[in-house]
């Protein structure tokens, strides 16, 4: 029988009182691998816009390349398993998508870089499924065919690994209970090579959601071999039932390469822009910080929340700082219009910053005093004079670099410091069964 090339994504399965479509992706694995199929690549765990309103948690779609004789049967089994395990009754919108072939076009991919970046609508996924022939499932409004469709053909430019377990059945609902000096020893162990496992500034374990999903804690990192071992090394009275390493774009920092339009910031789109700081940032009720920036005389509002560690930062600015911030758009309300909610701050340029001060007298090394309002300056020790005061340079509290939230506070799309300089461009799919275990 002829072997066919299956390319398969699903998303927006789970909701925020339960379910994951990471714990879905593991069960079709489960499936599949008993009907002997071919995995010609790992998962792949494709985080997108991080600002949609809409989304679940992480915001991230799955997709599968596999090889089989019986894609039909295939195609059925998997389809079966996503009515299954959907979060239909809690306001799921999942859509499953199939492609039958060897490649995958660069229209795909165009529009995976679209998803990531800005808000598209489901009627235009739809739309994208009938023009390349894409065979589509989906329940609801079918808002999970966006990410279904970006999640298969996502292009790389960089990528890393993410290992998430998951509970016993009997498990879900509880509240988990980890170890944090075992998650704190885990990532001195493996670092740089592991990443976002630990808050050191918080004493915070970061590797467990909180919810009553099925995920029990995931570890992120370079390769395979790394995020195994950092999982053998996480300490719990829990057992995990199994686990999965997927391929992913967390950590890369991918949301926020395109350049915002300062002239049509459009609602929940992410993205970065380049300015002048063009008034002093005001810190609001709570210590959220509040500035403007400006390119090309247009003014963008921008926003620092307390949480992310950056208003300290934020609140050194000045008038003439030139600054690379990168984050998202929020939508405008009746008392305030669009904001770029800042996830970045990266100094290119600081202003000098001065303030006038009364002459110094070099023989005395004293300042001297006033004489009175338009009397100019002497000093009251040698009688020398002056009539203005003078320019002195204070020093700031900010560099010229990038300032990055505290790990507590890092989307999963977020680039660690640690990762600045780092980018893994190789593909490759060894086909070992180290990726995958549902024994433990």
């Amino acid at each position: 029988m002829k072997q066919s090339i299956l390319h398969v994504g699903f998303d927006d399965t789970d909701s925020r009182n339960g379910m994951c479509t990471t714990f879905l992706a593991y069960k079709i694995v489960e499936y599949l691998r008993k009907e002997k199929v071919k995995f010609l690549d790992y998962p792949y765990l494709i985080r997108f816009n991080p600002n949609i309103p809409w989304k679940t948690r992480g915001n991230g779609a799955v997709a599968l390349k596999i090889q089989t004789k019986t894609p039909n049967l295939i195609k059925k089994g998997i389809t079966d398993f996503v009515k299954r395990y959907s979060a239909i009754r809690d306001g799921a919108n999942p859509g499953l998508v199939f492609y039958e072939n060897n490649e995958i076009p660069k229209e795909f991919s165009d529009f995976g870089r679209m998803a990531l970046c800005t808000l598209v609508a489901r009627n235009k996924a739809k739309e994208f499924a009938m023009q390349n022939n894409i065979e589509t499932f989906y329940m609801g409004n079918g808002q999970g065919l966006v990410g279904a469709i970006g999640a298969i053909g996502y292009n790389f430019r960089d990528h890393t690994f993410e290992l998430i377990s998951y509970r016993h059945k009997s498990s879900f609902g509880k509240k988990r209970l980890i170890f944090k000096d075992s998650v704190k020893k885990m990532q001195e162990m493996t670092f740089p090579k592991t990443f976002n496992s630990y808050d050191d500034s918080k004493n915070r374990a970061l590797i467990a959601p909180h919810g009553p999903d099925p995920v029990f804690f995931g570890v992120r990192g370079e390769d395979v071999s790394t995020v195994v071992r950092g999982a053998s090394l996480v300490k719990s009275p829990e057992k995990f039932s199994g686990y999965m390493v997927f391929r992913s774009n967390q950590g890369t920092g991918d949301h926020l390469q395109n350049e915002l339009d300062v002239n049509n910031l459009r609602p929940f789109s992410s993205g970065y822009m380049i300015g002048h700081v063009i008034e002093t940032p005001k810190i609001k009720m709570g210590g959220h910080v509040m500035f403007a920036i400006s390119k090309s005389g247009k003014k963008a509002n921008c926003a620092v929340y307390k949480p992310t560690g950056l208003t300290s930062i934020a609140s050194s600015l000045i008038k003439g700082d030139l600054i690379r911030i990168g984050g998202g758009i929020r939508k405008a309300s009746k008392t305030h219009g669009r904001v770029l909610n800042v996830e970045f701050i990266d100094v290119i340029k600081l202003a000098k910053n001065s303030v006038l001060v009364n002459p110094f007298c070099t023989g005395c090394m004293k300042h001297m005093k006033s004489r009175g309002k338009g009397q100019g300056y002497k000093c009251e020790k040698c009688g020398r004079t002056s009539q203005n005061k003078i320019p002195t340079k204070i020093p700031r509290k900010i560099k010229n670099q990038l300032y990055l939230p505290v790990p507590s506070a890092h989307r999963h799309l977020t680039r660690p410091l640690q990762r600045i300089s780092r980018f893994n461009t190789k593909i490759e799919f060894d086909g070992s069964e180290e990726w995958f275990c549902n024994s433990v």
